[in-house]
């Protein structure tokens, strides 16, 4: 089984006047997540709290013994909290157009397993080089793709921001679930797009190379996001794996 160490942070950013991310962090039951609201009003904070609870309460009543059963909670996590929020606008019609971005980490058998729907990211620090593994589901992330614009470009598109899926916009969730095998000192890094809008993955490779705690990398990279301008909300996730 695997051991991690994890820290996180969220905060309010410089242009916003309230806080529609969410983060949660289960060490004992292996587990990390994070959701960036969208909404009106409140509905984005609702919705991100919605994932969150979720997350909390499957990964504490299930205990986790294999990659399969990993598996199959993610995607009940996933669906139950889309199910929820959809059912939140039925019922608080105001609140239509609510959803949020999600991104869930959680391990077995030397394996991690993501959850991502939306442009909410989670990258890989392995032996001092830093990898996206997820893809976001947005308007420009289809056009780097196709070739019409480059990814510098994407950085600074108007339309940057246009995400394409999200958990609580429609009844039937689409879910990206991705594997892969655990190494000793990997470092997770979850973030909503208010941290990776911000600062280049250059800045983001020295601040995790700071010989610092967890918890100073993210005071760290959130100060630099708002350095930057500060521009949405910031929330960052790290999980690192101590032992397997």
């Amino acid at each position: 089984m695997a051991i991690i160490e994890t820290a996180g942070a969220t905060d309010v950013g410089l242009r916003r006047l309230n806080n529609e991310d969410a983060f949660v962090i289960m060490p004992e039951h292996l587990v990390v997540a994070v959701a960036d609201g969208m909404g009106g009003a409140s509905a984005g904070e609702v919705a991100s709290s919605i994932f969150v609870t979720a997350v909390r309460e499957y990964f504490t009543v299930s205990a986790v013994a294999s990659e399969e059963e990993a598996y199959q909670l993610v995607q009940q996590v996933f669906s139950v909290a889309n199910n929820r929020m959809v059912e939140h606008v039925i019922r608080n019609p105001h609140d239509s157009g609510m959803g949020c971005t999600a991104e869930l980490l959680t391990f077995a058998e030397r394996r991690y397993i993501i959850g991502h729907v939306g442009d909410s990211r989670i990258y890989l620090f392995r032996n001092g080089v830093l990898r996206q593994l997820t893809k976001d589901h947005s308007l420009v992330q289809i056009q780097v793709d196709g070739g019409i614009i480059t990814a510098e470009a994407a950085r600074v598109h108007p339309k940057k921001n246009i995400v394409l899926r999200a958990v609580g916009i429609d009844k039937d969730i689409s879910l990206d679930i991705l594997r892969g095998n655990l190494l000793p000192d990997d470092l997770f890094i979850l973030c909503s797009d208010g941290l990776t809008d911000m600062i280049e993955d250059t800045e983001l490779v020295t601040i995790l190379l700071a010989p610092v705690t967890l918890l100073q990398k993210i005071e760290q990279l959130v100060e630099s996001a708002k350095k930057a301008g500060g521009k949405d909300n910031i929330t960052v996730v790290l999980c690192q794996v101590t032992n397997i």
